[in-house]
Protein backbone atom coordinates (compact mmCIF):
# COMPACT_ATOMS: atom_id res chain seq x y z
CA UNK A 1 0.00 0.00 0.00
CA UNK A 2 1.52 3.63 -1.14
CA UNK A 3 1.43 5.80 2.23
CA UNK A 4 0.17 9.10 1.60
CA UNK A 5 2.09 12.26 2.21
CA UNK A 6 2.77 12.92 5.62
CA UNK A 7 1.99 9.41 6.85
CA UNK A 8 5.44 7.94 6.13
CA UNK A 9 7.05 6.88 9.35
CA UNK A 10 10.68 7.16 8.24
CA UNK A 11 11.86 4.11 10.66
CA UNK A 12 9.03 1.82 9.54
CA UNK A 13 8.33 3.38 5.56
CA UNK A 14 6.96 0.11 4.87
CA UNK A 15 4.37 -0.13 7.39
CA UNK A 16 0.61 0.97 6.96
CA UNK A 17 -0.45 3.89 9.46
CA UNK A 18 -3.20 2.71 11.91
CA UNK A 19 -5.60 5.87 12.69
CA UNK A 20 -6.95 6.65 15.85
CA UNK A 21 -10.43 7.44 14.96
CA UNK A 22 -12.59 4.68 12.31
CA UNK A 23 -13.70 6.70 9.19
CA UNK A 24 -17.12 5.40 9.12
CA UNK A 25 -17.79 7.30 12.69
CA UNK A 26 -18.23 10.37 10.08
CA UNK A 27 -21.33 9.55 9.34
CA UNK A 28 -22.04 10.48 12.90
CA UNK A 29 -21.56 14.36 12.18
CA UNK A 30 -25.25 14.83 10.70
CA UNK A 31 -26.74 13.40 14.02
CA UNK A 32 -24.32 15.48 16.12
CA UNK A 33 -24.98 19.00 13.74
CA UNK A 34 -28.52 18.32 14.24
CA UNK A 35 -28.37 17.59 18.63
CA UNK A 36 -25.91 21.13 18.54
CA UNK A 37 -28.31 22.88 16.59
CA UNK A 38 -31.33 21.67 18.44
CA UNK A 39 -30.35 22.25 21.69
CA UNK A 40 -29.57 25.44 20.70
CA UNK A 41 -32.98 26.15 19.54
CA UNK A 42 -34.31 24.43 22.60
CA UNK A 43 -32.70 26.89 24.94
CA UNK A 44 -34.19 29.40 23.01
CA UNK A 45 -37.81 28.50 24.37
CA UNK A 46 -38.44 26.21 21.02
CA UNK A 47 -40.15 23.14 21.60
CA UNK A 48 -39.34 19.66 19.16
CA UNK A 49 -42.71 18.44 17.86
CA UNK A 50 -43.35 15.00 18.67
CA UNK A 51 -44.62 14.03 14.48
CA UNK A 52 -42.17 15.82 12.60
CA UNK A 53 -38.61 15.92 14.16
CA UNK A 54 -37.10 18.78 11.70
CA UNK A 55 -39.67 21.19 12.97
CA UNK A 56 -39.84 23.27 16.33
CA UNK A 57 -42.12 25.78 17.11
CA UNK A 58 -42.52 28.51 19.72
CA UNK A 59 -45.94 29.22 21.64
CA UNK A 60 -45.92 32.23 23.70
CA UNK A 61 -49.86 33.36 24.30
CA UNK A 62 -50.80 34.53 20.62
CA UNK A 63 -46.99 34.64 18.96
CA UNK A 64 -46.55 31.52 17.67
CA UNK A 65 -42.63 31.14 15.80
CA UNK A 66 -41.95 28.06 13.55
CA UNK A 67 -38.68 26.86 12.29
CA UNK A 68 -38.17 23.99 10.22
CA UNK A 69 -34.99 22.47 9.21
CA UNK A 70 -33.33 20.57 6.27
CA UNK A 71 -29.70 20.03 7.43
CA UNK A 72 -28.02 23.82 7.19
CA UNK A 73 -30.64 24.70 5.49
CA UNK A 74 -33.92 26.53 7.56
CA UNK A 75 -37.09 28.06 6.99
CA UNK A 76 -38.26 30.79 9.34
CA UNK A 77 -41.89 32.04 9.87
CA UNK A 78 -44.39 33.05 12.84
CA UNK A 79 -46.66 35.88 13.59
CA UNK A 80 -44.01 38.38 15.47
CA UNK A 81 -41.23 39.82 13.52
CA UNK A 82 -39.38 41.07 16.90
CA UNK A 83 -39.14 37.85 18.23
CA UNK A 84 -37.75 36.63 15.12
CA UNK A 85 -35.01 38.89 14.99
CA UNK A 86 -34.01 38.22 18.57
CA UNK A 87 -34.06 34.47 17.53
CA UNK A 88 -31.70 35.25 14.87
CA UNK A 89 -29.68 37.02 17.37
CA UNK A 90 -29.81 34.45 19.44
CA UNK A 91 -28.45 32.02 16.54
CA UNK A 92 -25.72 34.44 15.34
CA UNK A 93 -24.33 33.89 19.07
CA UNK A 94 -23.84 30.16 18.60
CA UNK A 95 -23.40 29.52 14.65
CA UNK A 96 -21.90 31.64 11.61
CA UNK A 97 -25.84 32.60 9.89
CA UNK A 98 -26.96 34.28 7.23
CA UNK A 99 -30.26 35.84 6.27
CA UNK A 100 -31.02 35.95 3.20
CA UNK A 101 -34.44 37.60 2.99
CA UNK A 102 -38.06 36.41 2.49
CA UNK A 103 -38.16 32.74 1.58
CA UNK A 104 -38.00 32.56 -2.72
CA UNK A 105 -36.11 29.38 -3.21
CA UNK A 106 -35.91 26.60 -1.22
CA UNK A 107 -34.10 23.33 -2.01
CA UNK A 108 -34.98 23.71 -5.05
CA UNK A 109 -38.43 24.70 -5.41
CA UNK A 110 -39.52 28.02 -6.16
CA UNK A 111 -41.67 29.94 -4.26
CA UNK A 112 -43.98 33.04 -5.44
CA UNK A 113 -45.95 35.19 -3.58
CA UNK A 114 -48.89 37.61 -5.06
CA UNK A 115 -52.63 38.96 -3.55
CA UNK A 116 -53.90 35.30 -3.82
CA UNK A 117 -51.44 33.56 -1.24
CA UNK A 118 -48.49 30.75 -2.42
CA UNK A 119 -47.25 29.19 -5.35
CA UNK A 120 -44.69 26.62 -5.53
CA UNK A 121 -43.12 24.86 -8.34
CA UNK A 122 -39.56 23.35 -9.19
CA UNK A 123 -39.43 25.10 -12.92
CA UNK A 124 -35.52 25.80 -12.61
CA UNK A 125 -34.99 22.22 -11.61
CA UNK A 126 -37.29 20.68 -14.44
CA UNK A 127 -35.62 22.75 -16.83
CA UNK A 128 -31.95 21.97 -15.37
CA UNK A 129 -33.46 17.96 -15.84
CA UNK A 130 -34.15 18.72 -19.58
CA UNK A 131 -30.77 20.16 -20.09
CA UNK A 132 -29.29 16.86 -18.72
CA UNK A 133 -30.52 14.81 -20.60
CA UNK A 134 -30.96 16.83 -23.69
CA UNK A 135 -34.69 16.84 -24.39
CA UNK A 136 -35.21 20.80 -24.25
CA UNK A 137 -36.44 20.19 -28.29
CA UNK A 138 -38.31 17.46 -27.21
CA UNK A 139 -42.50 17.96 -28.14
CA UNK A 140 -45.00 18.31 -25.49
CA UNK A 141 -47.59 16.01 -24.54
CA UNK A 142 -50.81 16.80 -22.73
CA UNK A 143 -50.84 13.25 -20.25
CA UNK A 144 -47.77 12.07 -18.36
CA UNK A 145 -49.11 8.50 -19.26
CA UNK A 146 -51.54 7.27 -21.56
CA UNK A 147 -55.21 5.51 -20.94
CA UNK A 148 -55.48 1.73 -20.50
CA UNK A 149 -51.75 0.83 -20.74
CA UNK A 150 -50.46 -1.23 -17.64
CA UNK A 151 -45.86 -1.21 -17.69
CA UNK A 152 -44.90 -4.58 -16.99
CA UNK A 153 -41.65 -6.10 -16.76
CA UNK A 154 -41.48 -8.11 -19.79
CA UNK A 155 -42.12 -5.17 -22.01
CA UNK A 156 -39.14 -4.43 -24.40
CA UNK A 157 -35.91 -5.34 -24.18
CA UNK A 158 -33.40 -4.76 -21.31
CA UNK A 159 -31.47 -1.66 -21.32
CA UNK A 160 -27.71 -2.41 -21.75
CA UNK A 161 -26.89 0.80 -19.33
CA UNK A 162 -29.67 1.69 -16.93
CA UNK A 163 -27.70 4.61 -15.22
CA UNK A 164 -29.54 7.23 -17.12
CA UNK A 165 -32.99 5.70 -16.67
CA UNK A 166 -32.13 5.66 -12.76
CA UNK A 167 -31.19 8.89 -13.03
CA UNK A 168 -34.45 10.43 -14.84
CA UNK A 169 -37.25 8.56 -12.03
CA UNK A 170 -34.76 9.50 -9.36
CA UNK A 171 -35.29 13.36 -10.65
CA UNK A 172 -38.63 13.10 -11.11
CA UNK A 173 -39.18 11.62 -7.39
CA UNK A 174 -37.81 14.98 -6.39
CA UNK A 175 -40.19 16.37 -8.81
CA UNK A 176 -43.55 14.99 -7.25
CA UNK A 177 -42.79 17.42 -3.72
CA UNK A 178 -44.82 20.11 -6.30
CA UNK A 179 -46.16 17.96 -9.14
CA UNK A 180 -48.58 15.48 -7.74
CA UNK A 181 -50.16 14.89 -11.03
CA UNK A 182 -46.84 12.45 -12.08
CA UNK A 183 -47.20 10.55 -9.15
CA UNK A 184 -49.01 7.77 -9.99
CA UNK A 185 -46.47 7.30 -13.52
CA UNK A 186 -43.56 8.06 -11.66
CA UNK A 187 -44.32 4.84 -9.24
CA UNK A 188 -45.33 3.08 -11.86
CA UNK A 189 -41.72 3.53 -13.15
CA UNK A 190 -39.62 3.18 -9.98
CA UNK A 191 -40.89 -0.58 -9.80
CA UNK A 192 -39.09 -1.05 -12.75
CA UNK A 193 -35.44 0.03 -11.46
CA UNK A 194 -33.50 -2.90 -10.83
CA UNK A 195 -34.34 -3.79 -14.53
CA UNK A 196 -35.69 -1.14 -17.07
CA UNK A 197 -36.44 -1.83 -20.64
CA UNK A 198 -36.86 0.36 -23.80
CA UNK A 199 -40.56 0.22 -23.00
CA UNK A 200 -39.97 2.07 -19.71
CA UNK A 201 -37.47 4.08 -20.70
CA UNK A 202 -39.98 5.31 -23.41
CA UNK A 203 -42.74 6.06 -20.37
CA UNK A 204 -39.90 7.87 -18.51
CA UNK A 205 -39.43 10.50 -21.39
CA UNK A 206 -43.16 10.42 -21.98
CA UNK A 207 -43.02 12.25 -18.68
CA UNK A 208 -40.52 14.30 -19.32
CA UNK A 209 -42.08 15.45 -22.50
CA UNK A 210 -45.34 16.22 -20.48
CA UNK A 211 -43.25 18.55 -17.83
CA UNK A 212 -41.95 19.86 -21.05
CA UNK A 213 -45.32 21.87 -21.90
CA UNK A 214 -45.52 22.82 -18.46
CA UNK A 215 -42.43 23.52 -16.36
CA UNK A 216 -44.13 26.23 -14.00
CA UNK A 217 -47.08 24.40 -13.21
CA UNK A 218 -47.07 23.60 -9.17
CA UNK A 219 -49.19 23.99 -5.85
CA UNK A 220 -50.88 27.08 -5.61
CA UNK A 221 -52.08 27.67 -1.66
CA UNK A 222 -54.54 30.40 -0.55
CA UNK A 223 -56.68 31.44 2.27
CA UNK A 224 -59.69 29.26 3.33
CA UNK A 225 -61.92 27.34 5.88
CA UNK A 226 -59.47 24.99 8.48
CA UNK A 227 -60.86 21.94 7.33
CA UNK A 228 -59.83 18.42 6.60
CA UNK A 229 -61.03 16.87 3.50
CA UNK A 230 -59.56 13.50 2.04
CA UNK A 231 -60.75 11.28 -0.91
CA UNK A 232 -59.19 8.01 -1.67
CA UNK A 233 -59.43 5.29 -4.33
CA UNK A 234 -57.48 2.33 -5.51
CA UNK A 235 -57.09 0.12 -8.86
CA UNK A 236 -58.60 -3.11 -8.18
CA UNK A 237 -56.10 -5.87 -9.54
CA UNK A 238 -54.80 -3.03 -11.47
CA UNK A 239 -51.33 -4.56 -11.71
CA UNK A 240 -51.45 -7.64 -14.42
CA UNK A 241 -48.52 -9.05 -13.51
CA UNK A 242 -48.72 -9.90 -9.53
CA UNK A 243 -52.75 -8.71 -9.75
CA UNK A 244 -51.96 -6.32 -6.58
CA UNK A 245 -54.24 -3.39 -6.20
CA UNK A 246 -52.34 0.31 -6.65
CA UNK A 247 -53.28 2.63 -3.44
CA UNK A 248 -54.17 6.20 -4.18
CA UNK A 249 -55.41 9.49 -1.74
CA UNK A 250 -55.08 13.57 -1.75
CA UNK A 251 -55.59 15.44 1.49
CA UNK A 252 -57.41 18.77 1.58
CA UNK A 253 -56.94 21.51 3.63
CA UNK A 254 -59.45 24.03 2.65
CA UNK A 255 -58.76 23.88 -0.77
CA UNK A 256 -55.04 23.16 -0.58
CA UNK A 257 -53.51 19.80 -1.13
CA UNK A 258 -51.22 18.78 1.15
CA UNK A 259 -51.06 15.67 1.33
CA UNK A 260 -50.79 12.36 -1.75
CA UNK A 261 -50.10 9.19 -2.18
CA UNK A 262 -49.79 6.72 -5.16
CA UNK A 263 -48.44 3.02 -3.98
CA UNK A 264 -48.97 -0.41 -5.10
CA UNK A 265 -50.88 -2.23 -2.37
CA UNK A 266 -48.21 -4.70 -0.23
CA UNK A 267 -50.73 -7.90 -0.62
CA UNK A 268 -53.82 -8.99 -2.78
CA UNK A 269 -57.06 -8.24 -2.51
CA UNK A 270 -60.02 -10.38 -3.22
CA UNK A 271 -62.50 -8.16 -4.18
CA UNK A 272 -62.47 -3.94 -4.74
CA UNK A 273 -64.75 -3.62 -1.69
CA UNK A 274 -61.65 -4.94 0.00
CA UNK A 275 -58.88 -2.75 -2.47
CA UNK A 276 -60.98 0.49 -1.46
CA UNK A 277 -60.82 -0.75 2.52
CA UNK A 278 -57.42 -0.73 2.46
CA UNK A 279 -56.95 2.72 0.44
CA UNK A 280 -59.45 3.65 3.42
CA UNK A 281 -57.32 2.64 6.01
CA UNK A 282 -54.12 4.18 4.84
CA UNK A 283 -55.41 7.74 4.55
CA UNK A 284 -56.95 7.45 8.00
CA UNK A 285 -53.52 7.11 9.17
CA UNK A 286 -52.82 10.17 7.06
CA UNK A 287 -55.13 11.87 8.13
CA UNK A 288 -54.47 11.29 12.07
CA UNK A 289 -51.13 12.21 11.49
CA UNK A 290 -52.03 15.63 10.08
CA UNK A 291 -54.21 15.69 12.85
CA UNK A 292 -51.45 15.75 15.68
CA UNK A 293 -49.53 18.03 13.38
CA UNK A 294 -52.37 20.22 13.41
CA UNK A 295 -52.63 20.14 17.07
CA UNK A 296 -49.08 20.74 18.01
CA UNK A 297 -49.23 24.20 15.43
CA UNK A 298 -52.12 24.96 17.99
CA UNK A 299 -54.54 24.86 14.58
CA UNK A 300 -58.24 23.62 15.71
CA UNK A 301 -60.29 21.97 13.69
CA UNK A 302 -63.83 22.82 14.26
CA UNK A 303 -65.71 19.44 12.32
CA UNK A 304 -63.61 15.97 12.46
CA UNK A 305 -62.19 15.07 8.61
CA UNK A 306 -64.48 13.96 6.16
CA UNK A 307 -63.07 10.83 3.94
CA UNK A 308 -64.38 10.58 0.73
CA UNK A 309 -64.81 7.19 -1.16
CA UNK A 310 -66.42 6.09 -4.65
CA UNK A 311 -67.09 2.50 -3.39
CA UNK A 312 -70.42 2.24 -0.97
CA UNK A 313 -69.29 -1.51 -0.25
CA UNK A 314 -65.98 -0.09 1.38
CA UNK A 315 -67.76 2.54 3.30
CA UNK A 316 -70.39 0.12 4.47
CA UNK A 317 -67.17 -2.29 5.75
CA UNK A 318 -65.33 0.54 7.82
CA UNK A 319 -68.78 1.92 9.29
CA UNK A 320 -70.44 -1.05 10.66
CA UNK A 321 -68.70 -4.11 12.74
CA UNK A 322 -71.19 -6.44 11.98
CA UNK A 323 -69.60 -7.11 8.87
CA UNK A 324 -66.43 -8.89 10.77
CA UNK A 325 -66.77 -12.63 9.52
CA UNK A 326 -66.31 -11.34 6.21
CA UNK A 327 -62.61 -9.51 6.68
CA UNK A 328 -61.52 -12.21 9.14
CA UNK A 329 -58.29 -12.09 6.45
CA UNK A 330 -57.45 -8.82 6.62
CA UNK A 331 -54.64 -7.50 8.55
CA UNK A 332 -56.15 -6.04 11.95
CA UNK A 333 -53.72 -3.20 11.33
CA UNK A 334 -56.61 -1.71 8.99
CA UNK A 335 -59.31 -2.36 11.14
CA UNK A 336 -58.09 0.92 13.35
CA UNK A 337 -60.83 3.04 10.79
CA UNK A 338 -63.91 1.59 12.26
CA UNK A 339 -62.80 2.72 16.11
CA UNK A 340 -62.01 6.29 13.77
CA UNK A 341 -65.15 6.31 12.77
CA UNK A 342 -67.03 4.84 15.66
CA UNK A 343 -64.93 7.57 17.94
CA UNK A 344 -66.07 10.12 15.37
CA UNK A 345 -62.31 10.86 14.43
CA UNK A 346 -63.36 11.22 10.90
CA UNK A 347 -66.60 10.72 8.99
CA UNK A 348 -66.62 8.26 5.97
CA UNK A 349 -68.88 10.03 2.91
CA UNK A 350 -69.42 8.79 -0.70
CA UNK A 351 -68.63 10.68 -3.32
CA UNK A 352 -69.49 9.84 -7.36
CA UNK A 353 -66.44 7.89 -9.69
CA UNK A 354 -66.61 10.88 -11.48
CA UNK A 355 -65.91 13.52 -8.79
CA UNK A 356 -63.37 11.55 -7.27
CA UNK A 357 -59.81 13.37 -7.31
CA UNK A 358 -57.64 10.55 -6.49
CA UNK A 359 -58.61 8.83 -9.40
CA UNK A 360 -55.40 10.58 -10.80
CA UNK A 361 -53.32 8.38 -8.13
CA UNK A 362 -54.34 5.15 -9.64
CA UNK A 363 -54.50 4.28 -12.98
CA UNK A 364 -53.91 6.43 -16.46
CA UNK A 365 -56.12 8.57 -17.59
CA UNK A 366 -57.42 10.13 -20.95
CA UNK A 367 -56.02 14.08 -21.63
CA UNK A 368 -59.25 15.63 -21.15
CA UNK A 369 -59.82 13.82 -17.52
CA UNK A 370 -56.10 13.46 -16.66
CA UNK A 371 -56.81 17.86 -16.46
CA UNK A 372 -59.88 18.11 -15.29
CA UNK A 373 -58.30 16.17 -12.00
CA UNK A 374 -55.00 18.20 -12.24
CA UNK A 375 -57.13 21.57 -11.81
CA UNK A 376 -59.19 19.89 -8.86
CA UNK A 377 -55.77 19.33 -7.18
CA UNK A 378 -54.90 23.35 -7.70
CA UNK A 379 -51.51 22.38 -10.23
CA UNK A 380 -51.64 25.92 -11.64
CA UNK A 381 -49.20 27.78 -13.48
CA UNK A 382 -48.40 30.69 -11.25
CA UNK A 383 -50.48 33.75 -11.34
CA UNK A 384 -47.44 35.66 -12.56
CA UNK A 385 -45.56 34.38 -15.24
CA UNK A 386 -42.42 33.79 -14.45
CA UNK A 387 -40.56 35.54 -17.72
CA UNK A 388 -36.70 34.61 -16.32
CA UNK A 389 -38.13 30.55 -16.54
CA UNK A 390 -38.93 30.63 -20.18
CA UNK A 391 -36.06 32.92 -20.70
CA UNK A 392 -33.58 30.14 -19.49
CA UNK A 393 -35.67 27.72 -21.72
CA UNK A 394 -34.72 29.56 -24.68
CA UNK A 395 -31.37 30.04 -24.08
CA UNK A 396 -30.36 26.53 -23.04
CA UNK A 397 -32.43 25.00 -26.52
CA UNK A 398 -31.01 27.82 -28.62
CA UNK A 399 -26.95 26.90 -26.68
CA UNK A 400 -26.59 30.52 -25.48
CA UNK A 401 -24.35 31.55 -21.88
CA UNK A 402 -26.16 30.64 -18.87
CA UNK A 403 -26.50 34.21 -18.05
CA UNK A 404 -30.35 33.92 -17.09
CA UNK A 405 -29.65 30.92 -15.07
CA UNK A 406 -27.20 33.24 -12.97
CA UNK A 407 -29.80 35.81 -12.45
CA UNK A 408 -32.44 32.88 -11.33
CA UNK A 409 -29.83 31.98 -8.55
CA UNK A 410 -29.23 35.47 -7.86
CA UNK A 411 -32.83 36.49 -7.45
CA UNK A 412 -34.38 33.19 -6.10
CA UNK A 413 -32.47 32.39 -2.79
CA UNK A 414 -32.77 30.01 0.70
CA UNK A 415 -34.56 32.04 3.50
CA UNK A 416 -31.89 31.18 5.98
CA UNK A 417 -28.90 29.08 5.60
CA UNK A 418 -26.47 28.21 8.68
CA UNK A 419 -22.77 26.63 8.76
CA UNK A 420 -21.68 25.07 11.55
Amino acid sequence: MEQPTGFVDAAFPDHVCKLKKALYGLKQAPRAWFHRLSQALLHLGFVGSLVDTSLFMLHQGSVHIYILIYVDDIIVTGTDSSIMETLIHGLQMKFKLKDLGCLSYFLGIHVLRDKTGLHLNQGKYIIDLLDRVQMLGAKPYAAPCTSGKKLTKLDGDTLPDPTTYRHIIGALQYCTLTRPDIAYTVNQLCQFLHCPTTEHMKAAKRVLRYLKGTPDHGLHFTSGPLQLQAYCDSDWAGDPFDRRSTTGYCVFFGSNLVSWHAKKQPVVSRSSTEAEYRAMAITAAELSWLRMLLKELQVSLHDPPVLWCDNIGAIALASNPIYHARTKHIEVDYHFIREKILHKDLCASYIPTQDQCADIFTKGLTSSRFLFLRDKLMVTPPPIRNELLMLEMLDLINGASHSVTEKLLRYHVPRFEIFA
